[in-house]
């Protein structure tokens, strides 16, 4: 098992990290990689997008001909797990801001997301979720996080804080408002890979 890590901008070396160490938890087989061109996509069975700026992520992604080779992955069947900047890039709709900036969204999840729900850098905070694919709470890391404000079609709310929407789920695709490579709790990594 190869997953693979878009490595453009964000936190991508806690992802990375995480992913190993689920990996090797799990008692699997693998690796993780960074993505930052198309051959690299090529080589990886599930794709990890992480936090960071989704704006400068979506035109990264274009400029280094990602973009429309993530969607025709996902259309094969490829898992993708979209944490906080990349689950707004997953989700079909986007608010004022995504519209503003002009944020070309990956489109993927019957989702919407309001980019800063949660407030910006400063109002970052920690807090427990409620997750139905897990036996008890994940403690989760909102850092400028979007909130899924609703679903439709096949995506469907798995996780929630506080009454919103923060992980979503339509077949191989995860959204996640939150960062949990900062959790130290890689039970959302482990489930994921159950994915692959």
């Amino acid at each position: 098992m190869r997953v693979g890590v878009v490595g453009v901008q964000g936190d991508v070396s806690e992802h990375v990290d995480a992913v190993q160490r689920a990996i090797k938890e799990a008692g699997l087989s693998g690796d993780a990689i960074t993505v930052r061109r198309s051959p690299d996509l090529a080589k990886v069975d599930a794709l990890t997008i992480p936090g960071g700026e989704s704006t400068t992520i979506s035109k990264l992604l274009v400029k280094f001909g990602l973009f429309d080779d993530i969607v025709r992955r996902a259309a094969e069947g490829m898992p993708i797990l979209g944490t906080c900047a990349g689950c707004i890039l997953l989700a079909k709709e986007g608010d004022d801001e995504v519209s503003k900036t002009e944020t070309k969204l990956l489109g993927l999840m019957d989702m919407a997301v309001d980019r800063n729900a949660f407030g910006r850098q400063r109002q970052s905070f920690e807090g427990d979720i409620e997750v139905s694919v897990l036996e008890r709470p994940f403690h989760g890391v909102f850092i400028r996080a979007p909130e899924i404000t609703r679903t439709w079609g096949a995506c469907e709310p798995i996780g929630k804080f506080q009454k919103k929407i923060v992980l979503a789920r339509q077949g191989h695709l995860v959204g996640a408002a939150f960062h949990p490579e900062l959790s130290g709790d890689l039970r959302i990594h482990k489930w994921f890979l159950s994915l692959v």
